[in-house]
């Protein structure tokens, strides 16, 4: 059994700790970029400390990720029907 995690750092756009973790990885240096990359602190702002944790210099900065399966933990059953997907459109509110 495997049971995974989540640590959502904002709440208003569902962005995890992870998400957060592999945009500082892949170079945001500072809110503004991790607010550009993903809409963390954009909308009640409540999040910008937390976030702000995880950037170079930050108490969160050497934390390690946790990894993510590659496979879904529930395996379809025989009698499910195929939902197709429906295309969504990030949704970012902005004070």
């Amino acid at each position: 059994m495997l049971i995974i995690v989540l640590m959502y750092i904002c709440i208003c756009n569902a962005i995890t700790e992870r998400q957060v973790q592999e945009a500082v990885s892949n170079g945001a240096k500072s809110l503004c970029d991790l607010q550009g990359q993903l809409g963390v602190a954009s909308c009640c702002g409540c999040c910008a400390d937390t976030a702000k944790e995880y950037l170079p210099g930050g108490a969160y900065q050497d934390q390690p990720m946790i990894a993510a399966p590659l496979t879904p933990i529930v395996e379809p059953a025989a009698n499910d029907t195929v939902i197709p997907a429906i295309p969504f459109e990030r949704v970012v509110c902005r004070a």
